[in-house]
């Protein structure tokens, strides 16, 4: 079964030499089509990283369960 990270990992090297090609092939140099392609895969890792991060839990999670040490 294929996670979000999984298709996070699959879509950064797709982003960045797709879109590069892409816009090579449009006609845009190689120069400038790098940085672009390297910024879509760069928004993607910080949407996996600070958006929707591997820890999520919400705080009523955390507070259902009394601690272990309690006095």
């Amino acid at each position: 079964m294929t996670g979000y990270y999984d298709l996070v990992l699959g879509l950064i090297p797709v982003a960045l030499l797709g879109i590069t090609a892409a816009l090579t092939a449009v006609g845009l140099s190689l120069i400038a089509a790098v940085p672009i392609g390297a910024f879509v895969a760069m928004a993607i890792i910080g949407h996996a990283m600070f958006i929707n991060t591997p820890a999520d839990v919400s705080d009523e999670a955390r507070s259902a369960k009394p601690p272990l040490n309690a006095d």
